[in-house]
């Protein structure tokens, strides 16, 4: 731990390899210079002028995007913040050149974050004082519960190695996120300037170490409150440039407008020595204003839309012309639960109804011309474009269980106990072409079978679904994505549960999956969460939920990623415009 006797020395070496940095940098340029003037190939980097007009409807409201994750600083952090890697479809994919992570040892469970050589667009380094600063923020270091004492857990802080490159955490126990649970969502050398008034960057780093490193109550105070509004965007006014660094591939130039309506200018970052390089000079991020598919081509370069009966003509016509049409999912589920009272009262009458209630004829009742986009699924914890899926598909029972209907789903019913006709209030979302359409498919599909389904068509479904007046709701949920998020939906009391169906077993796997580090024994266990799903019988997942991103023929390399973000600025590095 730094002592006020070699503090001094400290920022003295912090400053000496700080310099080395700088000189190993201008060497490594100096290098690149001659061997283009050798080869007489232009270097890789951005065309200058070229610029990509995205239509984009997210909201820029904070710079940490790790105290505030919503899409739109999601999105935005996506292209200005370097990371050791991505979660693409449920599996990690690290990022060498911000640096590497790895398992140093398992008992006790410690994880080296070693980082490259990144460095923040004002040319300070991205180095341990930022990742520690990260780690603060995520352990919750940054807002401990009322009372509690910071020094109590002080040997669990990290480790800082000799070069203040990389930091050793160890954790209480394995978990499944080790790879992204620690990065460096901002600045450590703005907070410690805006907590502590220290002007010199390597002396506000070191600040922030200290007082993270010794507990100082009073000093993470002030390091929290930065932490928690100190990076968000004023409401007025011009965005302070310290809210404008960037270790990504892209900075933030400009911002103007209010959230809703907000356009916010990239530039490339020169300073970014990662890969790819930003292969356009700009990107302008603009609302998409009323008619998006429309304006495709012409105003905008890139738009996201959802699929609906009103643009398949249009973007059909795009596709004529060699514009990309390329469709993910938007992180959303269509699916189908039961009450579990009332005519569900029990598994086999519940059984019987998703046997006369087949997936396939909702997903055509309601995607209409559009149905091939909807990528019908199994699953209700994991993505049908994830690799663990397949597994988890034969490992869940759910085709032999749910999916696969009898030889004679009346008699099913009627062996159920429940008697020809009997009503099933069903509720839906009338103002979603999918929900309508999905639920007259349902009404004509188990009508057939002999159940009395009855229209509970909602406009507001968010108010009537806790009321509970309903037997099935066809209703779109989040697909999570993390043990805590299967836990928020499935677990007992979960925060956003689904069903009152609880299951012990399920919150003991769920607990499970939240501390292994194997993929292969993650899948396995999400197989078996996913199997007590099934065993319950109370939901039914129909299909994921597309969106559509149409790419100007002019603009390549857009590659777009499933979920709700950071879907598109994640892969704008790679993008080429022709203007």
């Amino acid at each position: 731990m730094t002592t006020p006797s070699n503090a001094g020395v400290r920022r003295h070496e912090i400053r000496r390899r700080l310099l080395a940095a700088v000189l190993v940098l201008l060497l490594a340029a100096g290098l690149a210079a001659c061997t283009k003037a050798r080869s007489g190939k232009a270097s890789a980097g951005p065309v200058a002028g070229t610029k990509v007009v995205v239509g984009w409807s997210g909201a820029f409201t904070s710079v940490n995007a790790a105290q505030s994750p919503t899409a739109g600083n999601l999105d935005i952090a996506a292209a200005t913040r370097g990371r050791f890697g991505d979660v693409v479809d449920g599996q990690f994919v690290p990022d060498t050149g911000f640096g590497t992570v790895k398992i140093v040892s398992e008992s006790p469970f410690t994880v080296r974050y070693d980082l490259a050589q990144p460095a923040w667009s004002d040319g300070i380094p991205v180095d341990a004082a930022d990742l520690l600063l990260g780690w603060a923020g995520a352990s919750g270091r940054l807002d401990p519960a009322p009372g509690a004492d910071a020094q109590e857990d002080a040997d669990s802080v990290p480790r800082i190695d000799e070069f203040a490159r990389s930091i050793d955490v160890t954790f209480p126990h394995p978990r499944i996120d080790w790879q992204s649970a620690v990065g460096a969502p901002v600045p450590a050398h703005v907070v410690g300037r805006l907590a502590f008034g220290l002007d010199d960057p390597m002396e506000a780093k070191q600040a922030v170490i200290s007082a993270i490193r010794k507990g100082d109550t009073t000093a993470l105070a002030e390091i929290a409150e930065v932490w928690k509004k100190g990076f968000d965007l004023p409401k007025k006014g011009a965005v302070p440039d310290r809210l404008l660094l960037s270790s990504g591939p892209f900075r933030v130039d400009r911002v103007e407008g209010a959230p809703g309506g907000q356009s916010v200018r990239l530039v490339a970052n020169a300073g970014y020595a990662g890969a790819p390089k930003p292969k356009v000079a700009r990107i302008d991020l603009v609302p998409p204003g009323a008619q998006p598919v429309a304006e495709a081509g012409a105003g905008l370069d890139i738009v996201q839309v959802a699929p609906t009966a009103e643009n398949r003509a249009p973007i059909h016509e795009l596709e004529l012309k060699d514009f990309t049409v390329t469709t993910t999912n938007d992180g959303t589920l269509w699916t189908m639960i039961l009450n579990p009272a009332g005519v569900f009262a029990s598994p086999q009458a519940r059984t019987a109804f998703f046997h006369a209630a087949p997936a396939n004829a909702m997903i055509q009742g309601g995607g209409g011309e559009w149905a091939s986009a909807y990528a019908g699924t199994s699953s209700m914890v994991t993505s049908p474009d994830s690799a663990a899926y397949k597994v988890v598909d034969e490992g869940s029972g759910f085709a032999s269980a749910l999916g696969t209907p009898g030889d004679d789903p009346a008699l099913q019913r009627r062996t159920a106990g429940v008697d020809d006709g009997a009503r099933v209030c069903v509720l839906y979302d009338r103002g979603s072409e999918f929900a309508r359409g999905a639920f007259a498919a349902l009404q004509a599909a188990a009508g057939k079978e002999g159940w009395g389904v009855a229209d509970c068509g909602s406009d507001d479904v968010a108010a009537a679904l806790p009321q509970r007046a309903w037997d099935a709701v066809i209703t779109r949920v989040p697909l999570p994505q993390t043990p805590d998020q299967i836990a928020a939906q499935w677990g007992a009391g979960g925060s956003a549960a689904l069903t009152p169906f609880a299951d012990p077993s399920r919150d003991q796997l769920i607990a499970q999956l939240a501390k292994t580090t194997d993929v292969y024994q993650a899948r396995d266990l999400r197989a078996q969460i996913e199997a007590s799903i099934v065993r319950s019988a109370v939901a039914l997942p129909i299909a994921t939920n597309p969106r559509l991103t149409v790419a100007d023929r002019g603009t390549g390399g857009v590659s777009v990623r499933n979920g709700e973000a950071p879907s598109l600025l994640g892969g704008a590095a790679a993008w080429t415009s022709a203007r």
